[in-house]
């Protein structure tokens, strides 16, 4: 062994992307290739009754405007998000309903413009309330979850509680907002097509594109040479590579489709709203008798995505009664889609914003209140952890935070007109794991290359494929090579659910282990060609386990509250991890320092409101959508224990991409209650609502 796997080494790409000659989506400049701006539809319910493009085409270097009357038709995808120009529908404001190509960007934008599109106008719903008439409970929630588990007599045990609160939360809708927008750019040539695109997973949009053109995939090729982020959002192929594609086929010319950022919260998905109420009974001891979990979100009229928020109440905490459900409204809204952390941060946020609640209830510390109730199994499913070292995040974090000197009491630390208080919040995040195939190559000049198609999103998976590479082959890790992000290599699943590195890696590491034995019985010089490998991790990766596999952690916030203009800041955060085996320390810490940053604009600036009159979304860019900057970061820190496990893969690790968010919005939360004695329960806390509600507390 080498010692690859574990130590900081830098991003491999770094200095491409510093230097600016790594390509994104947008930066392949082939040969004759035009640009195209797409068109929404300014109802929010209707059809379209007329397109007049008559002033586009009068726009220099117009090329076309596709509309739903000359567009190709195409097979109708799994994905009712993706039938484009197809038909006059119009199931929601921001829906595409043209597409203008153009020489220039700059002639497709104004061509966009000029486009007139009448509409037959039908009335609509965008307005999510708990009551609403159209509130049922689908079958399951994202990810395959049974939108209802019951155990026990949750209400009678709440009931007969020493100890109780009933109480609602309410996540906003919030959106991606990756860096590098939603962009491909599509060439067809000789019957076969080659798509460069900003996705998570290049197998996934080839799989979609071959249906939709009836294409053989073999004639398809999906390149993500670099991904500037996703957060989820490019998880699944979206409008972008679709219009393209068409536009290519339609013109003859390569196309770019770049999505403006304002239209993005239409079209890409986004974290759909959440309305939680959390009761929570419990024995003057601090034990919890009763849990109950339920949530309301919508989703679109054409597709069914209900936000899995109540299942981290199935795992977190022992409760012999508990109830966790799931509700949704089909409404005239966008359709929602995954968001880092989907499920897990927006009902970890309510779950541990409660159990600060039940804390103060009971006049206990918080962090005993959790220690006091950890499960010996996993409670929904009755399977033992693989590990679960919360207690000990909880403990070192503690510890690290100074937490034990914290009076108890809200509102007693003043400085001026500034309250300061200290919040904590525990976080888990689920193992998935899935079959991939990698392949390894020995070269004579003692150099290796590994092939997989993995794809990049920002977060240094060649760096740390290579370093798992290495180890495997027992070699420097200056000898290794990866080439990752096209459906030329073997074939890998996406990166999404915080399950990129571990399932991948699982398919490297097979693959490099297996050449290393190979090299071990290999007399003489190699040959010319090299000697290759090839590893599949079908039965083994994506087989059924015996033992409940998370990630956990705890959270830990420091905040000040300036009672005159209601702002709330964090001056301190902190974040403890058990995530398995770190495989590179300086990518985990990015990686976890990235997530609660984004927690932290969860909790205080990011949120977007719903306008009801017009059926979108007002926030619709970063001038109005407010995510954290610089200035607004204050110190923080992310640290981790040594966790051994077994039971995951031959690295022993697990994923650490999402598991960052996950309680950061609590911690926060819980602190401004400390610093206030004003417990806020809608996120997030502006200096609007957080002043309103301080001046209310005081009787104005």
């Amino acid at each position: 062994m080498t010692g690859s796997v574990g130590a900081p080494a830098e991003r491999r790409e770094g200095h491409e992307k510093v230097g600016g000659t790594a390509r994104y989506a947008a930066e392949f400049h082939i040969p004759g290739r035009v640009q195209a701006w797409p068109v929404p539809a300014g109802v929010a319910r209707g059809r379209v009754s007329g397109v007049d493009t008559a002033a586009a085409l009068a726009v220099p270097g117009v090329l076309d405007v596709l509309t739903h009357e000359n567009a190709p038709r195409l097979a109708d995808p799994d994905d009712p998000t993706l039938a484009l120009l197809q038909n006059p529908r119009v199931p929601h404001r921001g829906w595409f309903v043209a597409l203008v190509v153009a020489e220039t960007l700059e002639a497709a934008r104004a061509g966009a413009a000029a486009v007139r599109v009448t509409y037959d106008a039908e009335e609509h719903d965008v307005a999510l309330d708990a009551s609403h008439p159209g509130v049922y409970v689908p079958e399951e929630a994202n990810g395959g979850h049974p939108a209802v588990r019951e155990q026990g007599d949750a209400d009678g045990a709440f009931g007969s509680s020493a100890a109780r609160v009933d109480v609602a939360y309410r996540v906003p809708p919030l959106h991606n907002h990756p860096m590098e927008p939603h962009t491909s750019t599509a060439r067809w040539e000789d019957g076969r097509l080659t798509v460069h695109t900003s996705s998570q997973g290049t197998g996934a949009v080839r799989a979609v594109l071959a249906g939709m053109f009836g294409l053989a995939k073999e004639r398809i090729v999906v390149t993500a040479e670099h991904v500037g982020g996703g957060f989820g959002s490019k998880g699944t192929p979206r409008p972008d590579v679709v219009l393209a594609v068409m536009a290519a086929r339609h013109t003859g010319r390569p196309v770019t489709v770049a999505l403006p950022r304002r239209y993005l919260p239409a079209v890409v998905g986004h974290r759909a709203p959440t309305l939680h109420r959390l009761r929570l009974g419990a024995g003057a001891d601090g034990r919890l008798t009763s849990l109950v979990h339920e949530v309301t979100t919508h989703t679109s009229r054409i597709k069914e995505f209900t936000e899995q928020a109540a299942v981290p109440a199935r795992v977190m905490y022992a409760a012999p009664h508990s109830r966790t459900v799931h509700r949704v409204a089909a409404l005239d809204v966008p359709s929602p889609s995954w968001m880092r952390a989907p499920g897990e941060a927006p009902g970890m946020y309510a779950l541990e914003s409660a159990m600060d609640e039940l804390a103060t209830e009971l006049g206990m510390d918080p962090i005993e209140l959790r220690v006091r109730n950890e499960p010996d199994v996993e409670p929904d499913s009755g399977k033992p952890f693989s590990s679960r070292h919360l207690i000990e995040c909880l403990r070192e974090g503690s510890r690290h935070f100074g937490w034990d000197g914290r009076d108890p009491r809200p509102g007693t630390r003043r400085d001026g007109p500034v309250l300061r208080g200290t919040g904590v919040a525990a976080a888990t995040y689920p193992v998935m794991v899935g079959r991939s195939t990698a392949a390894a190559l020995a070269r004579p000049d003692g150099t290796f290359l590994v092939r997989i198609n993995a794809t990049d999103i920002g977060t240094g998976a060649r760096t740390v494929l290579a370093q798992v590479g290495a180890d495997a082959l027992g070699v420097p890790l200056d000898r290794v090579r990866i080439e990752v992000g096209s459906t030329e290599l073997p074939s890998a699943p996406l990166a999404g659910g915080s399950s990129g590195t571990a399932s991948w890696g699982w398919a490297v590491h097979e693959a490099c282990a297996r050449l290393a034995r190979r090299l071990a019985e290999h007399t003489g010089p190699l040959p010319g060609r090299g000697l290759d490998v090839r590893a599949d991790t079908g039965g083994a990766a994506d087989a059924e386990s015996d033992f409940a596999r998370h990630a956990f952690g705890a959270h830990f916030a420091e905040v000040a509250v300036d009672t005159v203009t209601g702002e709330a800041r964090v001056g301190r955060l902190l974040g403890v991890y058990a995530a398995g085996r770190i495989l590179n320390a300086r990518t985990a810490r990015s990686q976890f320092v990235g997530g609660m940053t984004m927690g932290l604009g969860m909790a205080l600036t990011e949120g977007a409101t719903m306008d009801a009159a017009f059926g979108d979304f007002t926030e619709s860019d970063l001038a109005s959508y407010h995510v954290p900057v610089h200035a607004d970061i204050g110190e923080i820190e992310a640290h981790w224990v040594e966790e051994e496990d077994s039971h995951l893969n031959p690295m022993g690790s697990k994923g650490i991409g999402e598991i960052g968010i996950v309680g950061t919005a609590a911690a926060i939360g819980n602190a401004v209650h400390h610093a206030t004695g004003v417990r806020f329960r809608e996120l997030p806390l502006t200096p609007d609502r957080v002043l309103t509600r301080l001046l209310d507390s005081r009787g104005r």
